[in-house]
């Protein structure tokens, strides 16, 4: 069954660096679009990235400039290099795929904190 761990977060000042990693299971990894999304306290979950098959990147315009998406299609892993960390991006980081019949499979999530 399609499985999808994510590992890497964890408690940073502002100004640090986090990079999460996603390993993927269940699903022809190559193939797909990964995802990441974010959600912090009291908020709606809400789409942080994107890389697709032909390794095409897009970001919302709350991390552009300073998240960086990116895919180990060896090791069915996808990460999220994330520089000049702000407290507004403390939240629980979610990997996610959409497959077949517009289905959408989650991980359990990280916490990321940034905090001085």
């Amino acid at each position: 069954q399609v499985q999808l761990v994510e590992s890497g977060g964890g408690v940073v000042q502002p100004g640090g660096s986090l990079r999460l990693s996603c390993v993927a299971s269940g699903f022809t990894f190559y193939a797909s679009t990964p995802n990441w999304y974010r959600q912090a306290p009291g908020k709606e979950r809400e789409w942080v990235a994107s890389v697709n098959s032909i390794n095409y990147v897009t970001y919302s315009d709350s991390v552009k400039g300073r998240f960086t998406i990116s895919r180990d299609n060896a090791r069915n892993t996808v990460y999220l290099q994330m520089n000049d960390l702000k407290p507004e991006d403390t939240a629980v980081y979610y990997c996610n795929v959409v497959l077949r019949g517009n289905t959408n499979y989650w991980g359990q999530g990280t916490q990321v904190t940034v905090s001085p």
